[in-house]
């Protein structure tokens, strides 16, 4: 395996993309943060926090979405689902959806088709840890990138967070 974030670098990271949200969006009062279950929200909760240090007072609203039954492989394996928590109207919202991988984007397609039944936001931005380009097979591009990455099909791009591991790591075997 060889190691593509380690901790330091991951906060540093971490920093970064909140401070590109910030800079994108100079009224946060329209924008929501989502995290996807289960892996995103690792991601999600760091960076939820992160913004709200920078921006002092200003309430962001923050939620996290299953998307389990969403997905086109539900019926070849079984999945666990997750507790979908989004106490807040996304109608006419910027919704920032919160990722750590970005491979092939059917994560990213599912999550979409999940968010509409919570309304119809007037924008929709991708965050991710981890782009893993030229592997797409839904035309799906993050606008907040912590770190593009090349990789062949075969290999797995592996994110620990200590939350649910012994440290936070980024791998790619």
């Amino acid at each position: 395996m060889k190691s593509i974030l380690n901790k330091e670098l991951i906060d540093i990271t971490i920093k970064r993309l909140a401070q590109q949200v910030i800079e994108n969006h100079t009224d946060l009062s329209d924008v929501v943060i989502i995290g996807l279950q289960p892996r995103g929200i690792y991601l999600s909760d760091r960076l939820h926090q992160e913004v709200k240090q920078l921006v002092g007072k200003t309430i962001i609203q923050y939620g996290k979405l299953d998307i389990t039954f969403y997905r086109d492989d539900v019926r070849n394996t079984l999945h666990k689902a997750n507790e979908t928590d989004i106490p807040f109207s996304i109608e006419n919202k910027t919704v920032i959806l919160i990722d750590d991988v970005l491979y092939t984007g059917r994560t990213i397609r599912a999550a979409l088709d999940a968010l509409l039944d919570f309304g119809r936001p007037a924008k929709v931005e991708l965050c991710v840890l981890i782009d893993r380009r030229f592997s797409r097979q839904f035309p799906i591009q993050a606008d907040y990138i912590g770190k593009s990455i090349d990789s062949f099909e075969n290999q797995k791009v592996l994110v620990r967070w200590k939350e649910n591991s012994d440290k936070d790591q980024v791998y790619i075997e």
